[in-house]
């Protein structure tokens, strides 16, 4: 006979979870000691259950793994695969007929990712422009642009790319015939 009790959330021991996530971006106590502002030992403390944390520190501490406070509280293990699908990309129109899509699920804070599509003619604007001071690599998935960066130009076809810095101005244009996809990946994000 079915039991009519409802089902009780597991509690999760949040030192555990925080020494599992932080094994799992294979971070040292170091580390995320430097990122978060708190001390080695409290965070050692906290881990192996002898002292609590604060919601503040859990915040600080959930910013440093680049996890949600949500996740902290997480009983099923490290966090999995998000999927984004392609219609709910977040989307904005940028520059002359040009349009980018985030590919990267929200909370990386590492890594950001974008799709890029220039309609033929379609650039990125009328000038270079720059954003933070990231590394960022560039690829042309299909077609063919033009990048200009740092008052170099570089032609580029379908399967190249390049890296540079964010924050060296830089504007991309389509020179091909056909709609040109192209795709930026930044580290740290800069938008």
């Amino acid at each position: 006979m079915p039991s009519s009790a409802p089902d009780v959330p597991a509690e999760v021991d949040v030192g555990e979870r925080l020494r599992e996530l932080r094994r799992f971006r294979r971070c040292t106590l170091r580390t995320i000691s430097a990122r978060s502002g708190l001390s080695e030992s409290f965070l050692s403390q906290v881990e192996r259950g002898q002292s609590s944390a604060s919601i503040e520190s859990l915040r600080r501490v959930a910013e440093a793994l680049g996890v949600s406070m949500a996740d902290l509280f997480e009983p099923d293990g490290v966090p999995g695969p998000r999927v984004l699908r392609r219609d709910e990309r977040p989307a904005l129109t940028f520059g002359v007929l040009g349009r980018k899509l985030l590919l990267t699920p929200p909370p990386l804070r590492h890594l950001e990712v974008f799709a890029g599509e220039l309609e033929v003619g379609g650039s990125t604007g009328e000038h270079p422009y720059a954003h933070g001071d990231s590394e960022e690599l560039f690829v042309v998935l299909s077609g063919r642009v033009e990048l200009e960066l740092g008052g170099e130009l570089f032609e580029l076809e379908r399967g190249d790319s390049i890296d540079y810095r964010s924050s060296t101005p830089h504007r991309i244009s389509n020179t091909g015939q056909d709609l040109a996809e192209v795709m930026w990946i930044i580290s740290p994000p800069s938008y």
